[in-house]
């Protein structure tokens, strides 16, 4: 009878590795988490509520929210497009669409809005047609729409991709051999196969539009309260040496983390227990 090997290190290494990975990621992220909470209610709850209601502040978590509005449910369309493309066709250009999905991960954000600068700024190579016809895209809600958009347009797609194409297209042939439409096979036949994928791609979406900073810091032009988002009103803030609303409002922000973990954590309970 073969005998299995033995596992390396035994308890105590397995104890060692578990004590250093916890220990990273308090280090990490929960003592920041931790620091930021305390900072925030500093001066007390009511101080707290005066910082995160102060007038600029609301126009922030406004302008925060009215973006991701937007931005969500386009690279929601798209996410689920592209994989669909991607996982059930071969087509010539499929690697180029694939590595275009994949272009904003090595993209950095600062360089994403800079190209975007070049390109819709005043003296940028489409700037003297959106002056001459009074078009503000740059350092107006348009560009920073356009920023979030390129720096989260991966993460549904990307979520779908290997999951659609482990699912391969057998189903939806059966079911258009049955006789049913292109919109009844994906309503009944590929939407449910991918609910959870897709909910987590979105959850994922929802958090990096709403944290995100570099490219909309630099298409925004910081005016405050018109384009100054949340992220970008915590540096003003900070930047102001007024540190207990800095860091009141990136409390906000941890919040956000902090529903997103949870939510992230439910939707992959739920996607194994169905897969179970």
């Amino acid at each position: 009878m073969k005998e299995h090997p033995k596992q390396t290190g035994g308890f105590w290494g397995n104890l060692a590795l578990c004590a250093a990975a916890l220990a990273i990621m308090g280090l990490l992220i929960v003592l920041p988490l931790l620091v930021v909470l305390k900072e925030a209610f500093a001066g007390g709850v009511r101080l707290w509520l005066a910082s995160v209601t102060d007038q600029d502040a609301l126009s922030a978590i406004w302008l925060t929210l009215g973006v991701t509005a937007v931005v969500v449910p386009l690279n929601t369309v798209f996410g689920v497009a592209a994989a669909w493309a991607i996982a059930k066709f071969r087509f010539k250009g499929r690697s180029l669409l694939l590595s275009l999905v994949d272009l904003p991960f090595a993209v950095s954000p600062v360089v994403a809005g800079l190209i975007f600068i070049l390109l819709f700024g005043r003296h940028g190579w489409l700037g003297t047609w959106l002056s001459e016809h009074h078009l503000r895209v740059v350092f107006a809600l348009p560009g920073i729409i356009l920023a979030t958009l390129f720096v989260t347009f991966p993460f549904v797609a990307r979520e779908l991709i290997p999951l659609m194409t482990e699912q391969g297209s057998e189903e939806e042939q059966a079911a258009l051999s049955l006789g049913a439409t292109g919109w009844q096979t994906f309503a009944k036949v590929t939407l449910p196969n991918i609910k959870w994928g897709l909910l987590y791609g979105i959850i994922l979406c929802n958090a990096r539009a709403m944290g995100e900073f570099g490219a909309v810091s630099v298409v925004s032009g910081h005016i405050r309260g018109e384009t100054s988002t949340l992220p970008l009103h915590v540096e003003v803030l900070y930047n102001e040496y007024s540190f207990t609303a800095a860091f009141a409002c990136a409390s906000l922000l941890s919040g956000l983390a902090i529903v997103t973990l949870v939510l992230k954590t439910i939707v992959e309970l739920k996607g194994a227990r169905d897969a179970a």
